[in-house]
């Protein structure tokens, strides 16, 4: 007697949309690498910029509107004088989280 294959499970289309937005986040370049380097500590853009060597600086600030955006990374400005960090929200910290498997599979098989 053979084991029984469970369903397939079929998504609606909200998850549909929703799986996709996640893919079309973390699928543009350099987001992981800048989201990898907010967990690792960076703060600061130069920071980031040293972290991610090969991204510009009109990408990476891009990058960066973008993740504050999405509430990924939070963005603060300290004065005097005038320093603006960005550090992982709650929403950030869980995606690294969630980076981690993927991450680990792309190194075996990439």
């Amino acid at each position: 007697m053979t084991a029984r294959q469970p369903a397939a499970t079929r998504l609606d289309r909200d998850e549909c949309s929703r799986f996709q937005e996640l893919f079309e986040i973390v699928g543009r370049r350099w987001t992981v690498a800048i989201v990898i380097a907010a967990s690792q500590g960076s703060e600061r853009f130069r920071e980031f910029r040293d972290a991610v060597p090969g991204i510009s600086e009109k990408l990476l600030a891009e990058r960066l509107r973008e993740l504050t955006g999405r509430d990924i990374l939070s963005r603060t400005v300290e004065n005097d004088p005038a320093v603006i960090r960005y550090r992982l929200t709650e929403c950030g910290s869980d995606l690294v989280e969630q980076l981690g498997p993927i991450i680990s599979w792309a190194e075996r098989w990439h």
